[in-house]
């Protein structure tokens, strides 16, 4: 029973954490990202290809690829409401995105310490191709995401 409480205890802080992470986010927005699923450790964010996200070879900018793994790495590690940054990010493509494709990035907690993490970040099409991996080291600073009560 405990156990529960706290469960339930840590996903509505992770939700409400990212929820206000997110309703500040001007470059998630912009990009059309939606934050799907959230749970301490663990979110999934969503992101149309749009036609101004096409590079000359008529495929997804790959540095809009990197920026919606780098939001889903962001709400994964500020999912326990500690103000956390990014240390250091890589990407390696598999495939390409195209004009249309609907990508989900799924982002999940590998190892987490008081002031480090480290997160692997999957990104997907629309037909579970996957087209990147991205792995990111986080680095907690002072603060909360939220006030909490």
């Amino acid at each position: 029973m405990k156990d529960t409480r706290a469960a339930e205890e840590a996903q509505l802080l992770a939700e409400r954490a990212t929820a206000a992470m997110f309703a500040r986010d001007r470059a998630s927005q912009a990009l059309g990202m939606r934050l799907t699923v959230v749970r301490p450790g663990f979110a999934r964010l969503m992101m149309p290809v749009r036609a101004d996200m096409v590079n000359g070879h008529g495929i997804c900018h790959g540095g809009l690829m990197f920026a919606l793994g780098d939001s889903a790495f962001a709400f994964a590690c500020n999912s326990y409401n500690e103000t956390t940054v990014a240390a250091a990010a890589s990407i390696d493509f598999l495939a390409v995105a195209r004009l249309g494709d609907e990508l989900t990035a799924e982002a999940r907690e590998l190892w987490r310490t008081k002031r480090n993490g480290l997160y692997e970040i999957i990104i997907f099409n629309q037909h579970g191709a996957r087209l990147a991996l991205f792995r990111g080291r986080s680095y907690r600073i002072d603060g909360q995401v939220v006030p909490t009560e």
